[in-house]
């Protein structure tokens, strides 16, 4: 206990010291334990919406979960009894149970055999027709139809008949009327069974959940009273039952992630109590394929979170380091004395243990609850520093995220415990020696780690570089890439690296500045050159920290815009305009044969007969450009598998027609894609009708040149003779990629070494006149490009279409295309994330400069007050100060920024290896906001105005007589 109350004092003394230590503790926690709740809760959100799109895309609901079995003769009658109740009693009490979701509905459905009907009346009925139908009960049907005609049958027979209901088309194809009574005819039944047709039923809604099968599965069915069924037929084999299907339909919106393993193990285990109880048996579940893809996604989420946190786990852990590093320098002394007076290095780090335990637990309590809120900020970012009112993210404290923040807290306290380690060392007269000596080199410098760093962040670059470049070239989607950690910890190592390696440069630069003017510098800088260039080994903790924050805030802030601005431009490109879309054209061609009923060989006589050549009717296209929203629209056509020929030599290719006009201010390309500006190409394209413009890949496989001539057309037509004008790399909506198919899939590393001696075809490009195609080739449908005024929106267009009946079979949305990449689980990751980076870089950053700078003069007060003694003045003094900062924190900001902007030229290009590399078209840019940099500069700006006010005002209060008194004592 005494201990324990020693310890306590002695953080109390140093309250402002644990303080930053502390808050280093729960930022990493929280950051830490974020990762488990972000994962959870993003996953959570995207489950439902991908359940809703499936839902869309099917037309099923997605909650269903439907089990059927077919009852044969490999069962004895008994047996199938059996098995029937018991997977009754399982589905309606143990399955619920097992799915721990709200039921939104519960079927349990009988069908017999299919038997013949006879009229019983065939002077009404005409009883030559023959009628196969089977009776089937479907368990609380009552509330979930209604009646075209007549009533619901009874629940007993009434005089010996049992009354049942069709649906309107089994009552047409059973030819049965409403009324009349029909016996059942078949050798395997004893005792003939009388029914009565009582009504005609139809769904109450059509969206209503209750329904599996579709009406029409019900056209050669009697539906009679489930009550009636399970008391004559299930139990006591009136007619041979057939099949049962029970059907359940949970409530998916209440699906967390925790319900994915419950929803797969009733699966799994439903399955195998179905297969011991029946030989033949199915369940369907449509969720399924989706619900199993989200462990796969979690693991990849997770890997990606780890990855981006990377940078900033290691700048935090460095923080963690030199705030440990501060509190033991100061305690030095005592520890040196302990060690001389028989402590031993066990008791001393035992000591430091129990105060990193004390800090630790109050991390842990908190840091979670940091990690909820940080999850928060995650889920509401919808860029770079830039936050929306979405529907925030349903966050919530599970038990991982405390096994996070656990780990957190001990590697936390590995690094806080490294400088008490190193201390523990030495003993008093070797901690004199030490104090003297302040000239010896740095750990990272006297080991070279700067040059190890360096060496491995550059050759992990250089991996990269021949990846991509591999990829590009064969079109390949290596998909294991896509979330690499080490596209995130070798642009950490690098900044390490470079900012250990100027740090080593540095001293000379100050010893080449003073030798430079040491004539002519006054006594203030003379001083402060002095002593920064001899105690470089003092500054270079807080230099580094500097560098490293800022260089790893620059880089997060570079990685995100790039992405972001790369991840819009791909769209718009692959888009081509705003919007793309495709009109339906009038023709003559004739319907498709069908090939008749019975589905025969066709007409030898047809086949033979030449192919006639389709006619289009040109739909007017004046209306599109009056659309609302709409500030230009263009006419594109695009024929992709068109055929050319240059010389003696054949291809394929795209071939692009277009209005120069038009498609110029309707299409979108990125400035710096071509050689020149996109609209020269387009002015000199329209000096010519049949000039056209041609890809570099066309241009260098088939050796054709500027002025030479080539034919062009596509199957069923004549060629056309065009002039080559103009060679392009890029052009909208064209990727000059190889695309990545199973042909060029490369599954091992011997096989893509084998591709490389293969040459890949790249996709070639033909664009000329629209005018000229149609007159000399064909007229065949093209789509229309729209580009939207500023503001205008794409619910308005589309209301205009709809109510303009403009026929439209594709529509290409690039607004619509932006949102939906915004709300992508990685792309969110990585701006919370980055973001995040950002800021607590700048925040850590700052306290880390506060600290370092209050510490270092409170300990050169004698220094201060000597120098005052000797007759500096206060503002000569401010000077040395404003001097010694300039070289210190000044250059650690210059360091981080140019480490910084270094790390981004070099390492964010690498983040196309996330991305599909073949489809990646425009190439990426990188991206520096000057936004971005301008905070960085005015807050470090702040930051260093705000520590020179601390400081010099901690300067003025310091009187020469205390701190002469201080010396002498």
């Amino acid at each position: 206990m005494a201990i324990l109350v020693m310890i306590i004092r002695k953080m109390v003394k140093n309250k402002w010291l644990e303080f930053s230590l502390l808050l280093g503790l729960i930022i990493s926690v929280g950051l830490v334990s974020s990762m488990p709740i972000y994962t959870t809760a993003i996953l959570q959100r995207l489950l439902i919406k991908d359940l809703e799109q499936l839902q869309e895309r099917n037309q099923q609901y997605p909650g269903v979960f439907y089990n059927s079995t077919y009852i044969t003769g490999e069962l004895s009658p008994e047996k199938a009894k059996q098995a029937i109740q018991e997977a009754d009693q399982f589905m309606a009490k143990e399955a619920p149970l097992r799915f721990q979701l709200p039921l939104k509905a519960f079927v349990t459905e009988r069908t017999t055999d299919r038997f013949n009907f006879v009229p019983v009346d065939v002077g009404k009925i005409d009883g030559s027709v023959r009628r196969t139908a089977d009776i089937t009960a479907i368990s609380g049907m009552e509330e979930h139809i209604r009646l075209v005609d007549g009533r619901l049958p009874a629940a007993e027979p009434v005089d010996g008949v049992v009354e049942a209901v069709v649906i309107d088309q089994g009552l047409t194809n059973l030819k049965m009327v409403v009324g009349q009574q029909y016996t059942i005819q078949d050798d395997e039944v004893k005792t003939p069974v009388k029914f009565k047709i009582v009504g005609v039923i139809d769904r109450k809604e059509y969206n209503d959940v209750f329904w599996y099968n579709t009406l029409s599965s019900y056209s050669a069915s009697l539906i009679v009273s489930y009550d009636w069924f399970e008391n004559d037929i299930t139990r006591n084999d009136k007619l041979k039952l057939r099949a049962s299907s029970w059907y359940l339909a949970v409530d998916y919106s209440q699906m967390k992630l925790d319900s994915i393993e419950r929803f797969i193990g009733t699966q799994r285990y439903t399955e195998n109590f179905l297969a011991n109880r029946f030989p033949n048996y199915s369940i369907k579940a449509p969720a399924l394929v989706t619900l199993n893809g989200y462990y796969v996604k979690e693991e990849k989420l997770r890997i990606m979170l780890w990855s981006l946190n990377v940078p900033v786990m290691i700048m935090l852990a460095y923080y963690l380091f030199m705030v440990s590093n501060l509190i033991v320098d100061r305690q030095k002394t005592e520890i040196a004395v302990l060690r001389s007076r028989g402590a031993s290095r066990l008791q001393i780090v035992l000591g430091y243990v129990v105060e990193g335990l004390l800090l630790g637990g109050v991390a842990l309590v908190c840091g979670p609850f940091v990690g909820l809120w940080l999850t928060k900020v995650l889920g509401a970012s919808n860029g770079f520093l830039e936050f929306v009112q979405r529907a925030a993210l349903d966050v919530r404290l599970n038990r991982t995220a405390f096994q996070y923040g656990m780990l957190a807290v001990l590697c936390s306290l590995v690094m806080t415990l490294l400088p008490v380690l190193f201390a523990t060392r030495t003993t008093i007269v070797g901690h004199k020696q030490q104090m003297a000596r302040q000239s010896k080199r740095s750990f990272w410098h006297q080991y070279f780690l700067d040059v190890v760093l360096l060496g491995i962040s550059l050759y992990g670059l250089q991996s990269f570089r021949t990846k991509m470049s591999d990829m590009q070239s064969l079109g390949l989607d290596v998909t294991d890439l896509r979330m690499d950690p080490l596209l995130f910890l070798v642009p950490a190592l690098f900044i390490l690296g470079a900012s250990f390696l100027l740090l080593r440069i540095y001293p000379w630069l100050v010893q080449l500045v003073y030798r430079a003017g040491r004539r002519w510098w006054p006594p203030s800088l003379y001083s402060t050159l002095l002593q920064v260039g001899r105690s470089t080994t003092q500054y270079q903790a807080i230099m580094v920290f500097l560098s490293v924050t800022l260089a790893t805030g620059l880089f997060s802030a570079s990685a995100a815009r790039t992405i972001n601005k790369n991840a819009g431009e791909k769209i718009m490109y692959g888009n081509g305009a705003d919007i793309a879309m495709s009109v339906k054209w009038e023709d003559d061609a004739p319907p498709p044969n069908t090939g008749g009923d019975g589905g025969g060989e066709p007409d030898p006589a047809a086949v033979m007969e030449p192919k006639k050549k389709v006619q289009f009717s040109e739909p007017p296209f004046l209306p599109f450009t009056q659309l609302p929203g709409v500030e230009h629209a263009a006419k594109v056509f695009t024929k992709t598998d068109a055929s050319f020929s240059s010389g003696k030599e054949l291809g394929a290719a795209t071939l692009m027609g277009i209005d120069t006009d038009d498609f110029g201010r309707a299409a979108w390309l990125r400035n710096g894609l071509l050689e020149h500006h996109f609209y020269e190409y387009l002015n000199v394209l329209a000096s010519s009708p049949s000039a056209v413009l041609i890809s570099r890949t066309l241009a260098d496989q088939y050796n054709v040149k500027v002025g030479d001539h080539l034919y062009a057309g596509w199957n069923g037509v004549e060629s056309a003779m065009f002039n080559v004008f103009a060679i392009v790399d890029y052009w909208p909506s064209w990727n000059p990629n190889p695309l990545f198919s199973e042909k060029t899939a490369v599954t091992s590393q011997a096989q893509a070494a084998n591709s490389k001696t293969k040459k890949v075809k790249a996709p070639m490009l033909i664009v000329g006149h629209l005018s000229y195609i149609q007159n000399n080739l064909a007229l065949e449908p093209y789509d229309v490009w729209l580009k939207l005024k500023p503001g205008a929106t794409s619910q308005e267009l589309y209301q205009a279409l709809e109510e303009k009946a403009v026929p439209v079979t594709k529509m290409n949305d690039a607004k619509q295309q932006l949102i939906r990449s915004k709300n992508d689980p990685f792309l969110l990751a990585i701006n919370g994330v980055m973001t995040l980076g950002f800021i607590i870089s700048i925040v850590i950053s700052f306290f880390g400069f506060l600290l370092y700078w209050v510490l270092s003069l409170s300990g050169r007060v004698l220094q201060f007050g000597i120098l005052r003694a000797m007759g500096i003045s206060f503002r000569q003094l401010l000077a040395m100060l404003v001097a010694e900062q300039l070289l210190t924190s000044g250059a650690a900001v210059a360091i981080g920024m140019l480490t910084g902007n270094l790390t981004s030229r070099f390492f964010v290009p690498m983040f196309q290896l996330s991305m599909q590399t073949s489809s990646q078209v425009p190439p990426f840019l990188v991206t520096f906001d000057p936004n971005d940099q301008l905070q960085l500069y005015l807050i470090v700006g702040v930051m260093l105005i705000l520590g020179l006010f601390i400081l010099g005002t901690m300067l003025s209060r310091v009187k020469i007589h205390q701190a002469v008194k201080l010396g002498e004592d």
